[in-house]
């Protein structure tokens, strides 16, 4: 495992993927983080609150937020993703889609940087957990699914035609099949008392202080931050700090180094910060340097020294837009599905999926090799493979094929081309001469 190429307590300022993909591999301990949720609204912080001026688009367009190189990587690189983008495309929306590739490319960068031991908890709602479980299966490996958390509140408002909707899903995952750390059993209490934290609780007293046992279930109550409430700061999505404490404390150990690539308005830096844990966060909004630091210090987490305890001051927290350079010889993490490589030429050359279909066009023209249609345009064909990467198929150009659509969703990963043009004649499917 390398060590963090950053210092703790990092705040990195821009898009987080570039970060993301930055970082060391295998460098932290436990992943919390509240990303969009494809809500299909605009969110704006209060005008007079400290967050003044914070907002985000959760609307997602495929035309306009999907890079070709994404689709490019996760068709090559993680077949199991596509399927799962597709199938929301096709069942929700293309603005689905959208935000589910834009959340392909994030996991499986946050996958690479955690530790075998580590684990994510990723926040999102009703509108979305059904995919992202989906598509978390396909970064993580089903089997490395540990819970659907309910944190369930109450909040104003109720609907007279359905139940009103008063939870939020966390998903838990695992990087390794079997959890390495979970912290059920002693957890400390930080003064915070009462059952209201998902199970029952019970106090015991050793030498070190007091601890809670808590008998932990997978829905937790832990109440919405009214717009009174001392934590609220007026961002538009912010969470409680119990909230983030429970995930913190059930999996990680102190000194652990804890990431939040969606940080907004620090919530669980916070949280990690006051139960001392290492921290590092990432968010793209261009105020959240002002934000943190104030949060921080309302927290009672920055301050000058007073009677003897040394607490934060501000220059103990790095605020960058710097990428951190790699210091682990750009070492990936194995992925829980078999990957492919980037396609390559007959010199050996890695080419783009762009530069593969050129190559084909002109070998083999603007005609399917499944079932032997021509097309006048060649947007209507894509890159296949002829013998499947899990049959052994490589991604050398030799290899590829251009197909249609409809041969391309038949062909899967289930035939090489020779089953898939005998499966066409077989249903009467092939062009007619």
């Amino acid at each position: 495992m390398a060590e963090p190429n950053w210092k703790n307590r990092t705040f990195f300022l821009g898009d987080n993927l570039g970060f993301l993909e930055a970082m060391n591999s295998e460098s932290v301990d436990l992943i919390a983080t509240d990303p969009p949720f494809n809500k299909g609204r605009d969110f704006r912080a209060t005008p007079d609150s400290l967050a003044a001026g914070a907002k985000f688009q959760d609307r997602w367009s495929w035309d306009q937020d999907v890079h070709r190189d994404w689709v490019d990587q996760i068709t090559d690189s993680h077949p199991g993703l596509m399927p799962v983008i597709a199938a929301a495309r096709d069942t929700y929306s293309d603005g689905m889609g959208a935000f589910l590739c834009f959340m392909a490319m994030r996991l499986l960068a946050m996958r690479r940087i955690l530790k075998p031991t580590g684990s994510v908890y990723l926040h999102c709602d009703p509108t979305a957990s059904h995919y992202l479980k989906q598509l978390m299966d396909a970064v993580f490996g089903r089997r490395n699914f540990k819970n659907e958390v309910v944190w369930c509140y109450k909040s104003g408002g109720a609907s007279k035609r359905q139940f009103a909707r008063k939870h939020d899903i966390i998903l838990f995952y695992a990087k390794a099949e079997k959890l390495c750390r979970f912290n059920v059993l002693k957890v400390k209490s930080y003064g915070r008392t009462g059952g209201g934290q998902g199970g029952a609780v019970k106090y015991f007293r050793d030498g070190q202080g007091t601890y809670s046992v808590v008998s932990a279930r997978d829905w937790w109550d832990i109440s919405m931050l009214s717009t009174t409430h001392g934590e609220r700061l007026g961002y538009p999505t912010q969470k409680p700090i119990a909230l983030y404490e429970r995930m913190i404390l059930a999996s990680s150990d102190e000194g652990d180094m804890v990431l939040d690539p969606f940080a907004g308005c620090a919530t669980t830096l916070v949280a990690a910060e006051r139960l001392k844990r290492q921290w590092v966060g990432i968010d793209i909004w261009g105020n959240a340097k002002a934000v943190v630091l104030q949060r921080l210090g309302r927290e009672g987490l920055l301050a000058e020294e007073t009677a003897g305890q040394r607490r934060l001051f501000t220059e103990d927290v790095t605020f960058t837009t710097d990428l951190p350079e790699r210091t682990d010889d750009g070492r990936p993490a194995a992925p829980a599905q078999p990957s492919r490589q980037h396609g390559s030429g007959p010199d050996g050359l890695e080419l783009s999926r762009a530069e593969m279909q050129a190559s084909l066009l002109s070998q083999q023209g603007i005609k399917c090799q499944g079932c032997d249609r021509k097309f006048d345009d060649p947007r209507y064909l894509e890159v296949g493979h002829d013998t499947p990467c899990s049959d052994g198929g490589s991604n050398h150009l030799s290899n590829r094929v251009l197909l249609c659509s409809p041969c391309a969703r038949a062909k899967g990963s289930r035939y090489t081309l020779r089953g898939l043009r005998r499966l066409n004649r077989s249903k009467g499917w092939m062009a007619q001469p």
